[in-house]
């Protein structure tokens, strides 16, 4: 549950425009761009702060994660919602807390916990505790000039949520990936994949990987986008591949607004959005 904002104007530009040019009166076509981008705003708002997804959350904000741990004895703290419209529910996390800790060098254990909304297509919404993700990350070769990093971060979902109610898988599941990571000044790619253990009726274990490239534009902004790939999960459900865009605002050395939006190229998801607050904080490095 990568329980884990990417722009959606380029979703919608080109359909718009094509529109607007079928009106000569530049005043009228004004007036109509005006109030379908207040329509679409509160759409947004009302989507991201009033719509759980069930998909396993990375590297905030994105879906693939990065080898690098925690610093040791330093701690991020985020607390985000996480979006999805698809063809069969709006669901959210409202909100959902993640605490990634470096217990030892190159060593973080990690805990996701989440408040969960879900609404599935013609019947009523459910609003409770979702399943708690547990992980350790160890990071293993460390970067060179010619070698990129590389790390493990194994991943337990446990069946906290009511499964009854669609707050919850219902079953433990465990994902095993590993991840790579390069960088060069101001760039950085990162990606990899693994093996999703999903037991249930109807379930299908399934393999999942992404990857993503990113750039620091200044001290205050990173843009990145990712393209990942996913096997079926479920017995009616058929492979999927999607994107996301997304940004990283550094308000301070310590705090930090992650956001991002995507979608799938090829599957159910209609929309996805991602929207958080990271703290960074540990002892101070000794000069």
């Amino acid at each position: 549950m990568r329980v884990y904002s990417k722009f959606i104007f380029k979703l919608n530009q080109s359909s718009v425009n094509q529109y607007f040019r079928t009106y000569n009166n530049q005043s009228r076509s004004y007036h109509l761009r005006s109030i379908l981008y207040v329509i679409f705003l509160n759409t947004v708002f009302w989507n991201v702060f009033v719509l759980m997804p069930k998909l396993a959350m990375a590297g905030p904000p994105f879906l693939t994660d990065d080898p690098e741990p925690v610093e040791y004895q330093h701690w991020e703290v985020y607390i985000a919602t996480q979006y999805m419209h698809d063809r069969d529910q709006d669901s959210a996390t409202l909100p959902h807390l993640e605490i990634n800790y470096g217990i030892m060098p190159n060593v973080q254990i990690h805990l996701i916990a989440p408040l969960v909304y879900v609404k599935p297509e013609g019947s009523g919404s459910q609003y409770g505790y979702g399943d708690t993700e547990l992980g350790v990350k160890y990071r293993f070769i460390q970067e060179t000039d010619h070698i990129p990093q590389v790390g493990i971060f194994p991943l337990i979902e446990l069946p906290t949520g009511d499964s009854n109610e669609d707050l919850g898988n219902g079953k433990t599941q465990y994902f095993l990936p590993i991840w790579l990571q390069k960088s060069w000044g101001a760039w950085t790619t990162y990606g990899g994949g693994g093996y999703w253990i999903n037991p249930g009726e109807g379930n299908k274990d399934w393999w999942q990987f992404g990857w993503l490239i990113q750039r620091d534009i200044n001290k205050a902004l990173t843009l990145g986008t990712e393209l990942y790939y996913k096997t079926a999960s479920s017995s009616n459900s058929n492979d999927t591949t999607g994107y996301t865009v997304g940004a990283v605002i550094n308000i301070t050395e310590n705090h930090h607004m992650l956001l991002s939006i995507g979608q799938d190229i090829s599957g159910p998801n209609y929309l996805s959005v991602y929207i958080g607050y990271q703290l960074k904080f540990g002892p101070q490095k000794k000069e």
